[in-house]
This record gives C-alpha cells, sequence and structure tokens, in this order.
C-alpha cells in the first residue's frame, strides 16, 4: 500500500465553497483503479486544504497522478501552492496500531 499527501491553499474561494466543491468532487475518487480511500482535510486557520489518499500501490498513485483528475487539481485556479508526498507504508507497526493495513490484503 502506498498513501499520499496533497495539500494546498485557497485562491478567491471561501471554506464553504470549497466544501460544496469536496461534496461534488468525491463520488469521482471512487472509480479511479486501485483507490482505497481518502481523507479530506481542511484548515480555514491557515487556509490550508487537501487530502490523505490511500492507493493499493505506488503504481496506482502514479496512474492517478497522470489522470485527467489529478490535473485539474493541480491546475485549478483556485488553488495555490499545490504539493503532493507519497509515503510507503510499514506494514507490522500500522498493523499494531490497526491501521488500514488490512486494506492491502
Amino acid at each position: 500500500m502506498h498513501m499520499q499527501i496533497v495539500t494546498f491553499t485557497l485562491k478567491n474561494l471561501t471554506d464553504a465553497e470549497f466544501r460544496t466543491l469536496c461534496g461534488q468532487l468525491a463520488p469521482a475518487f471512487t472509480a479511479i483503479p486501485g483507490f482505497i480511500s481518502k481523507v479530506w482535510l481542511a484548515d480555514p486557520a491557515t487556509n490550508t486544504y487537501g487530502g490523505v489518499y490511500t492507493w493499493k500501490s505506488r503504481p496506482a498513485m502514479e496512474a492517478y497522478m497522470q489522470s485527467e483528475l489529478f490535473g485539474n487539481v493541480v491546475n485549478h485556479p483556485k488553488f495555490a501552492d499545490v504539493t503532493s508526498k507519497d509515503f510507503s507504508i510499514l506494514a507490522e507497526p500500522t498493523q499494531v496500531t490497526r491501521g488500514l493495513i488490512e486494506a492491502s490484503a
């Protein structure tokens, strides 16, 4: 499994407008091959937003990063300072702490 953390700031978009947009976009993620889950992030105090994605594999994450959907995030006119960082998952301690590691089975 692989984790990806994407963050950005909002530009000329309110927190409420962003939350509405999230509700519209959420269903599109469920059809991505290799996608397990996404946790949507919001910190209005620092104007930082984004998501924590769980992928079945690094290739699945990389395919998403080449997709139109990811391109729409990176190039969205109301998102600025987009960053994406990926991490491999340490299976044994993740199992101990009841992480999502069982989803890889």
